[in-house]
């Protein structure tokens, strides 16, 4: 199993920033990865400000500094309680393009962020920016959502047997090596409604049912078996129905943590859990979100 490399973390000082910058110290302090706490001004906002009072205005230059001087007391708070090194990086400019060139620089592994902000970073996670992001990098991105109180226990991955599939599964294994996983696939049955239409009895559409719902827990138990997972470490769900539902209440009835999605889905349902599912999740869910974006070889 390979282990968790470099974690780049993003800040704005909210909240749930800290949450995000709790836990991926956590995270580092755990598989030993290098931490680095970043935080952008950004640029329009400034250029605005030179604009208006010139190009060596005061307030820009108070602006800087008060942000350098919280980023690295920040830092150094995380250091001291978590007991890991932390290189504190703050730039100004655009908050999407300066986290994806300090991710290159670091060559990060993991890019976490708060679900809430006050500022950037709130556009960054809820608007079109947080796709944006995922599509233009294959570094998995982590969503904290809770206040972190421990490693994380037990962990539910949406799988739909694409190769993305197989890359969180290996994944949550360098992020939460420890946690119970939850292997979750959602299935239908294809035209259910045009079947009734067409006059397909109920009885037949029912053995459809079971055969879709066995090749589903045939395709976890192979995945598990890929994966190297012991009996200990997994348990499977088959669910039915629509995925975006059935992940967040299987997330609430099956008290997990986290939950990990992937970036792309079958080719019938294309960047599934990219758009809409990860739309919902986070709206709906209470667990932190790791979107896995990167596909298996």
């Amino acid at each position: 199993m390979t282990a968790l490399g470099p974690i780049l973390v993003a800040t704005d000082f909210s909240s749930q920033a800290r949450h995000a910058a709790d836990r991926a110290a956590r995270l580092a302090h755990e598989t030993h990865a290098a931490l680095t706490l970043m935080h952008v001004l950004p640029g329009e906002p400034l250029a605005r400000i030179r604009e208006w009072l010139g190009a060596s205005s005061g307030p820009e230059a108070k602006m800087r500094e008060e942000a350098h001087h919280r980023l690295h007391e920040l830092a150094a708070e995380l250091a001291s309680s978590r007991q890991v090194p932390v290189n504190a990086q703050d730039a100004s400019g655009s908050p999407l393009d300066e986290i994806l060139q300090a991710a290159e620089r670091l060559d990060a592994q993991l890019l976490v962020l708060g679900a809430r902000g006050v500022g950037f970073l709130r556009r960054l996670v809820l608007g079109t920016t947080s796709e944006r992001l995922m599509r233009r990098t294959d570094r998995p991105l982590l969503v904290v959502r809770q206040l972190p109180h421990e490693p994380y226990r037990r962990v539910l991955v949406a799988v739909d047997f694409s190769p993305w599939s197989r890359d969180a599964v290996a994944l949550v294994r360098r992020v939460a090596p420890n946690a119970r996983i939850v292997l979750l696939t959602v299935f239908q049955v294809p035209f259910e409604e045009k079947l009734h239409f067409a006059g397909v009895d109920a009885a037949t559409i029912e053995t459809y049912r079971r055969q879709e719902r066995a090749q589903a827990l045939q395709g976890l138990q192979t995945l598990a078996r890929e994966a190297a997972l012991s009996p200990s470490q997994w348990e499977p769900c088959v669910v039915e129905g629509d995925a975006s539902t059935r992940i967040v209440e299987n997330e609430q009835s099956q008290d997990c943590d986290l939950v990990v999605l992937g970036k792309h889905g079958q080719s019938a349902t294309a960047d599934l859990l990219l758009g809409s599912v990860t739309k919902h999740v986070l709206a709906e869910g209470s667990a932190d979100v790791l979107v896995s974006t990167r596909r298996a070889s």
